[in-house]
């Protein structure tokens, strides 16, 4: 089998998460500065067995998409002309980083830890791999890393 990596795409920081190379665990990576997410990326799937990419959708309240999108299309199509086997999909992250914002606050982190908006956005890239595997009725998984965050 190979890991799946969700990508919580942002203008400045970029959240990542993987599944193990089981898929039976969701895990985050350290948050990355969206201006060197294509050099971190390369340098990951060259070295990690990969198979999908999970790229999260940010869609406004009405349905309609962000202007972020532009972007995360450019994101695509690297991934697509750099490493052709790796299957790419898109998921809708609608609410990701407030649903991870109420799980740090749930989980205890120190007030001085909840301000990192790194940490937020690796935990809204593990939710959007975790409704990916749900969606995909992958349900054998475990999350316990997004019940208990970690940087």
């Amino acid at each position: 089998m190979s890991r799946i990596l969700a990508i919580d795409y942002g203008a400045k920081r970029t959240g990542l998460a993987v599944t193990d190379i089981l898929r039976l665990s969701i895990n985050g990576l350290p948050t990355q500065p969206t201006s060197g997410l294509q050099e971190f990326l390369t340098t990951y799937l060259n070295e990690e067995n990969v198979g999908e990419i999970v790229l999260g959708r940010p869609k406004h309240k009405d349905g309609t998409l962000t202007k972020l999108n532009l972007e995360i299309d450019r994101l695509k199509k690297y991934i697509e002309k750099t490493f052709h086997n790796i299957e790419l999909h898109f998921i809708d992250e609608s609410y990701t980083s407030v649903e991870a914002k109420e799980i740090i606050l749930a989980h205890g982190i120190k007030k001085s830890k909840r301000r990192e908006k790194a940490l937020t956005d690796k935990v809204s890239a593990m939710i959007i791999l975790q409704r990916f595997l749900e969606q995909k009725g992958d349900n054998d998984f475990t999350y316990n890393s997004l019940r208990t965050p970690r940087t």
